[in-house]
């Protein structure tokens, strides 16, 4: 336990989206609890229902630290967990953290402080990808790299500074409920779009180096597809639903998948020089690898080709089959319900 709360500094919830976390979420939640920050704490874990042993663990952390609590997301869906959670907390500072998502020691003392220096609504840093076997190794390595994911700094860090969107984020209770939280349509990119909202009302997002979570990647190419195909689907959903949202490196990848189509198309109907396309990107993402996994097991260097075709593919087809009829349902839906902070 800490020592008494020192009630100079702002007070801070932390809350925790939860689906079939057994693997990460005791040490997602212990690395919040020891933070190096003096101020008061709670957690706040909302649970989905998990096929796993993820609400066991959960109900031993609740046992162990009375700064614990958990609320329940009978829906499963993030947007829907998070709101929960924020409704059940009580801090003016709010923290998101995921379940696989391990904060640095001194994550909330700096941002809190940032929030203060900038006067930022939301403040947060680098996705700092880590892995455990070689496969996911490999995705970090293609999820830290410029071929993997451009020039993102939330992936590969550069200049604090004003953001689009930032990973996770350290909130101002107040521009959550000043934007009615997230709105829970979004199954994926919910935090870009709830990003955009406060933009749009004039409040600064803030990127900051200082600012690291470490991320533990999808454990198979399946997953990692599933993943980024939903990030892709999604991404054209917001710009669909916010016009002007949309830049030149998020149309990279459809662009990508497009011309390798047509480049197998030509190259088998017509003339092998259209097999060019789909050549050069295959080398580009061979040389790519090479800087990206420096460092790494061979194993794991020779598997970063596949996790950047997985998730540049991935991402591009679901963005170019994302349903009109999402957009229609996120358009159509109510603007979220104010979360206000509970007594």
């Amino acid at each position: 336990m800490n020592a008494k709360p020192d009630v100079r500094l702002p007070a801070v919830s932390v809350i925790m989206p939860v689906l079939d976390e057994e693997r990460h979420l005791r040490g997602a939640v212990q690395a919040i609890l020891a933070q190096e920050y003096a101020g008061e704490m709670e957690v706040v874990i909302a649970l989905g229902p998990s096929t796993d042993r993820t609400d066991e663990i959960a109900a031993e952390l609740v046992a162990e630290d009375p700064r614990v609590h958990t609320v329940p997301n009978p829906t499963g869906r993030t947007p829907a967990a998070l709101n929960a959670a924020i409704k059940a907390s009580r801090h003016p500072i709010v923290v998101r953290v995921d379940g696989h998502g391990m904060l640095s020691p001194n994550y909330i003392a700096t941002a809190v402080r940032l929030l203060e220096e900038t006067g930022a609504q939301n403040v947060g840093g680098i996705m700092h990808a880590e892995g455990e076997t070689d496969w996911e190794h490999a995705v970090a390595a293609a999820m830290t790299s410029k071929i993997g994911v451009g020039n993102a700094a939330f992936h590969t860090g550069g200049q604090a500074g004003p953001a689009e969107t930032v990973y996770l984020g350290v909130f101002r209770r107040e521009a959550l409920e000043q934007q009615g939280g997230y709105n829970e349509e979004f199954i994926r990119a919910q935090d870009w779009e709830l990003n955009f909202r406060i933009r749009e009302a004039g409040g600064l997002i803030w990127f900051s180096p200082e600012l690291k979570v470490s991320y533990r990647p999808r454990p198979s190419v399946r997953a990692l597809a599933k993943q980024y195909k939903d990030y892709g689907r999604w991404r054209h959903v917001v710009a669909r639903y916010h016009s002007g949202s949309i830049n030149l490196r998020y149309l990279a990848p459809p662009t990508a998948v497009c011309a390798i189509a047509a480049g197998l198309v030509v190259g088998a109907a017509l003339t092998p020089w259209g097999l060019v396309i789909p050549g050069g990107y295959l080398a580009a993402i061979a040389a790519g690898s090479v800087p990206a996994g420096k460092g790494l097991r061979p194993k794991a260097r020779l598997q970063i080709p596949v996790a950047l075709a997985t998730m540049h593919m991935s991402w591009g087809w679901g963005f170019l089959t994302s349903p009109k009829s999402l957009a229609k349902r996120v358009i159509a839906s109510r603007r979220p319900a104010v979360v206000d902070a509970a007594a």
